[in-house]
This record gives structure tokens, C-alpha cells and sequence, in this order.
């Protein structure tokens, strides 16, 4: 590490330390909106609802912006410009994904298991493999680099989501 980052930022930056985790980091900082979104549907807030909606919503928005806001920072304290302790954007992507879950496919315990299943490993492949324009999004300025190759995996992650519930009808 070149400079420490401040407390608040290295918090938010590697999502309270899974960015720290070994392997695989950026499964680690995928993995709490997940819970959260699986807490939410056991406490009876539908994928639908309004609620639901706005705690994804918060999550893109807080830990998004910790991305650009500290983007910079992070990137001096680890050496490099992106670097794998950052996880605050694949919290901020998986997050985006959860808010725009396919209505009915969380209609049931057993259907909203393999929807978060599935809208987590996909999210993680269009993550690693960074399909076009994803890759070419990291060398925007600043965090934005960060943040934007995790956004177009989540748009990529929606639409496969969105076909699937086409292809395979919930009933």
C-alpha cells in the first residue's frame, strides 16, 4: 500500500473488508445484496415492492458513489488503478441486478433460491469475461473505471434474467 485510506472510505471502497478476502474477491463483495435481498423476501418484502426496490436502489447508490468518489484514492493506496481489494462495485452492480429482478421469480421459497443463484453466477461471468463494451468501460477517468464495467455486467445480467423468464414462464 503507497497511502492509507481513511476509515469511512477503505470501508466503503472494499465493502467493510470483503474486498480483503481471499480468493476471489469480487465474489466476496457480490455477496451482500444477495443475503440481504434473500433476508428481505424471508421477511415477506416482495422482489416487486416498493421497499425492496429502494434498499437495491440505496445500495447501487452508496457504495456506486463510494466507487467515484474514492476511486482515486483506493487506486494510490493499492497500487493500481483497479485494484481487486475494490469490491463497492461489484456490491453496487449485484445490487442493480436485484432491483430489476423479473416480477414472479420470486414468487415461491424453491423459485427465489434459484433466481438469486442464477442472477448471481451470471452476474459473475459478464463480471470476469467483461463482454464488450464492459472491458473497454475500465479505463474511464477515476473510480467511474471502477464502477462502469460492473454496471454493464448488471445490464447484461437484466437482460439475461428478462429472457430467461420469457423462455422459461413462470406459471
Amino acid at each position: 500500500m503507497n497511502r492509507p485510506l481513511a476509515p469511512l472510505a477503505s470501508n466503503l471502497v472494499t465493502t467493510f473488508a470483503l474486498g480483503m478476502r481471499r480468493p476471489a474477491s469480487g465474489t466476496w463483495g457480490s455477496l451482500p445484496p444477495v443475503a440481504l435481498a434473500a433476508l428481505m423476501l424471508l421477511a415477506g418484502w416482495p422482489a416487486e415492492s416498493l421497499t425492496f426496490g429502494l434498499v437495491m436502489a440505496a445500495i447501487v447508490g452508496l457504495f456506486g458513489g463510494a466507487c467515484v468518489r474514492f476511486g482515486d484514492e483506493a487506486g494510490a493506496a493499492f497500487g493500481k488503478s483497479d485494484p481487486s481489494q475494490v469490491v463497492a462495485d461489484e456490491t453496487a452492480g449485484m445490487a442493480l441486478v436485484l432491483a430489476f429482478l423479473p416480477a414472479g421469480t420470486t414468487a415461491t421459497p424453491t423459485l427465489a433460491i434459484f433466481t438469486l443463484l442464477f442472477a448471481f453466477v451470471a452476474f459473475r461471468v459478464f463480471d470476469i469475461f467483461k463482454p464488450y463494451p464492459a472491458y473497454q468501460l475500465q479505463n474511464m477517468p477515476a473510480g467511474w473505471g471502477i464502477l462502469l464495467d460492473d454496471i454493464a455486467a448488471a445490464i447484461y445480467t437484466i437482460l439475461v434474467m428478462y429472457l430467461a423468464a420469457i423462455v422459461l414462464p413462470i406459471t
